[in-house]
């Protein structure tokens, strides 16, 4: 029972840290368009490169993998929102994986649950 709240709170706290990410960097993250560079070997995601109001160039893995839905393709352009404090830190617009970050939050509220009712079955 110990095991599956533990696990059932991790997964919680990891979808609700996800969400907050997301949230945080879309609504106060600073918005630019990003080229889309080709994967480096061994990855299946492509890199964005972009540059930040202070002349800095950041080159960084997609956040999110290519899919039918957000082709990705090289030297395409992709609008992304990221934090100023860490440009590494991104959200691609449009491309946002709340739904991931939800279904963790949702089983793992659902796994801490079930571990206190059957505590309290046992008890």
């Amino acid at each position: 029972m110990a095991f599956l709240m533990l696990g059932g709170l991790v997964a919680l706290l990891a979808g609700a840290y996800g969400l907050l990410r997301t949230r945080r960097i879309t609504e106060a993250g600073q918005v630019t368009e990003a080229l889309v560079k080709p994967p480096p070997p061994g990855s299946e995601r492509p890199l964005f490169q972009f540059e930040t109001p202070d002349g800095r160039v950041v080159e960084i893995v997609s956040p999110v993998p290519r899919s039918r839905r957000l082709p990705l393709a090289a030297g395409g352009r992709v609008r992304l929102a990221y934090d100023a404090a860490d440009p590494r830190e991104t959200v691609l617009l449009g491309g946002e994986r709340t739904g991931l970050d939800r279904g963790f939050a949702v089983a793992g509220a659902a796994l801490v649950a079930l571990g206190i009712v059957l505590a309290a079955v046992v008890l």
